[in-house]
């Protein structure tokens, strides 16, 4: 029976899913084909098809799987609306997961990826007098992209815990005199 979850349809899955992931670390997503995927991962074109629409529809499950991954490991945090501004937990999920970074981010997804993370409006409003929050946040988050990026394009060399320290650097309130 092909149900949804059994066995053989998830290792096919998982089989698409990697060749994807590996092609796109040469190739743009436009220059990878159904056949290619299909030959290199050793399945037929009607398995892919009964996954997949087309490679842009595997594209956006391969980046959606990898926003639910990081969306869970703040579940706690949402569910009992509590922010620790704990980022070290993403940089060492980062760090062990980088070529799917690499790709979710090749995939121009970044606009997504500050979407499941949770930002402390309250800290801002006392930082920032509660004047522009919304501007203030959204900095953040592409502060935040920039050096997540940036790790990533160096092969994350620095440790998590080096990451970390530098966003709470740069974060950290500051007088600053323009």
């Amino acid at each position: 029976m092909n149900t949804p979850n059994n066995k053989r349809k998830r290792e096919s899955k998982q089989k698409i899913e990697k060749v994807f992931i590996q092609l796109l670390q040469t190739k743009e997503l436009n220059e990878i084909s159904v056949t290619e995927i299909c030959k290199e991962a050793h399945l037929n074109r009607s398995t892919f098809y009964a996954n997949y629409l087309d490679v842009y529809d595997l594209a956006d499950k391969v980046a959606l799987d990898l926003e639910q991954e990081v969306f869970s490991l703040y579940k706690e945090e949402r569910d009992t609306k509590y922010n620790s501004n704990d980022f070290l937990k993403l940089f060492r999920h980062i760090k062990e997961n980088q070529i799917f970074y690499q790709t979710y981010f090749k995939l121009n997804k970044d606009q997504n990826f500050n979407g499941v993370l949770l930002y402390d409006t309250n800290l801002s409003k006392v930082f920032f007098n509660d004047k522009y929050v919304d501007y203030h946040i959204e900095f953040f988050k592409a502060g935040l992209n920039a050096i997540i990026k940036k790790w990533l394009y160096n092969g994350c060399k620095e440790e998590p815990e080096e990451i970390d320290f530098i966003i709470k650097e740069e974060y950290k309130t500051k007088n600053f005199n323009f």
